[in-house]
């Protein structure tokens, strides 16, 4: 994880020559700065990747498994939304389900096996990165834009792992809350959508 986040940010502030130089927005770093803050300033995203990395820690023996998968079809679904083919149906209300079962697997501690943990998260990352995809800014590069928030998730994922591994003998009831309160924050989510 730490060498493809590594790789992304080297890629991210290389001097790729763009079409319109000079032009706000159009450069590297501000399409990769647009990329990263996407996640950290949407809650919905923030929770879900903090969650991802903390279930994970608190749960499995192959605690990169699940992060590993949801950063995969993180990026396929980015490619998804920026290409325009298609209307994915429910994005919002599913990004909001995810809240709902990431929060519920969190306070429950849901121990599954690796591969059924990491379809679970991958199928939500596919919803989370096709809303990240879709609103890629008009100027930006969808190249450093997707490093950028791929990058920013993996930081998230990092974190999440962090906390789990401090939590993990410490107290059953901060996980069991924090759970708890994504959950509703799902539900809150998914009234809004329906």
């Amino acid at each position: 994880m730490a060498s493809v986040a590594t790789g992304l940010a080297l890629l991210a502030s290389s001097g790729v020559a763009l079409a319109h130089p000079g032009h706000p927005g159009h450069d590297a770093a501000s399409s990769f700065a647009a990329g990263f803050l996407h996640p950290l300033t949407g809650a919905d995203h923030l929770c879900a990747m903090v969650v991802v990395g903390l279930w994970s820690s608190l749960t499995s023996k192959r605690v990169w498994a699940a992060p590993l998968a949801f950063v995969a079809m993180l990026a396929a679904g980015g490619l998804l939304g920026m290409s325009h083919w298609f209307a994915l149906p429910g994005v919002e209300p599913m990004i909001a389900v995810s809240l709902l079962v990431l929060g519920l697997m969190l306070a429950t501690r849901t121990q599954l096996p690796g591969w059924a943990g990491a379809t679970i998260v991958g199928a939500f990352a596919v919803f989370h990165g096709f809303a990240h995809g879709a609103e890629l800014p008009d100027e930006a590069s969808a190249m450093h834009y997707m490093a950028g928030f791929l990058v920013a998730t993996g930081m998230l994922h990092c974190i999440g792992l962090g906390a789990g591994v401090a939590l993990r003998h410490r107290t059953i009831w901060v996980p069991r809350v924090l759970g708890a309160g994504v959950l509703a924050y799902g539900a809150t989510l998914l009234a809004a959508a329906s």
